[in-house]
């Protein structure tokens, strides 16, 4: 049995996991993070008498399972909990509390089995951008000049060290969505006319970049040693690739040169991540700069346009891992 935890909105891409998967002999358990305290009934004790000690038991309307029969578990999502409409404003702080702590358990019971990613260096990589561009850079990546700040002065004084060109963005991202169509709060250029505006910036610190003149971008999807990249061309009206114009990308199939994959090979595996989802430019002195990985990132959209078979290989990469773990 392979676990796979994600979320009720989750769509084409967890269809095309499980599909492979069971074509490989392995069942799956769709696991809604965002309905486990609604959806979900869960029973954890300890057998003294049995093989597998701990017994964690997590069961819906449709499916139940031992942790212990557990294999391996794809981690693609981890959505915030659902609250019951009805509960009590003042008992909701207790609610959560003790879900996430009875998920955490769940989580816990089945550590020592193979993950892609482990949940602790995924959510350690994807909360600290300024370390991934240090150690990209250590590998021999190139990357942005950047400072994270709230600091209006500080930001004036590295808008005029990178000549009026610079960008901004959240650390976090907002969108959720392969299409980049809900929420969320694009890169943005930053011009002389903003600068009066930066004071804001006592409520949101935010990143600062130098403006890369680009080429075209970048999308690298990376499963254990395996590179799906799709090439995005430059549309100079756009800092933001997911800014929805109502119209597809036009995305294109691009092979990035070994020496880059090497790097990138070099990054992951330090990280200790089996899967991710690495941005890149393609400037226009053709030297590529590393933006940042996310260990959740989306795929769908490179599957979609250009039949990669990025879904497939996460499956195979899973039942892989298996086989290592004897």
């Amino acid at each position: 049995m392979i676990f796979c935890i994600t979320h009720t909105n989750d769509f084409y891409t967890i269809d095309i996991v499980q599909n492979r998967l069971q074509e490989l002999g392995f069942s799956t358990f769709r696991f809604n993070s965002d309905t486990f305290a609604t959806q979900y009934k869960i029973e954890y004790k300890h057998s003294s008498q049995h093989h597998h000690y701990q017994h964690y038991y997590l069961r819906n309307a449709l499916q139940s399972i031992d942790s212990s029969k557990i294999q391996a578990v794809w981690y693609r999502k981890l959505w915030d909990l659902t609250i019951p409409e009805e509960l009590d404003p003042d008992f909701i702080p207790i609610f959560v509390r003790e879900y996430q702590t009875a998920l955490q358990l769940f989580f816990n019971s089945i550590e020592d089995i193979p993950w892609m990613n482990v949940m602790k260096s995924d959510h350690a990589v994807g909360a600290d951008k300024m370390q991934q561009l240090y150690r990209a850079h250590r590998i021999g990546l190139s990357v942005p000049k950047t400072i994270i700040s709230n600091d209006a002065a500080a930001i004036r004084d590295f808008f005029k060290h990178c000549k009026g060109n610079i960008i901004m963005k959240l650390h976090n991202a907002l969108s959720k969505s392969m299409h980049g169509d809900t929420p969320f709060f694009p890169t943005t250029k930053v011009d002389e006319a903003d600068l009066k505006d930066l004071d804001a910036l006592a409520y949101c610190p935010m990143i600062f970049q130098e403006y890369i003149s680009k080429a075209y971008e970048l999308r690298v999807i990376y499963i254990d040693g395996v590179f799906f990249t799709g090439k995005i061309p430059n549309d100079d009206e756009k800092t933001d690739w997911r800014i929805s114009t109502g119209q597809a990308l036009n995305w294109e199939q691009y092979e990035l040169p070994q020496h880059i994959k090497q790097k990138i090979q070099e990054l992951m595996v330090g990280y200790g991540l089996h899967f991710g989802a690495i941005d890149l430019i393609r400037n226009i002195k053709g030297e590529y700069i590393f933006l940042e990985v996310n260990p959740q990132g989306e795929w769908g959209m490179l599957q979609q346009h250009l039949a990669y078979p990025i879904g497939e290989t996460i499956a195979e990469k899973l039942v892989a891992s298996i086989k290592d773990n004897g």
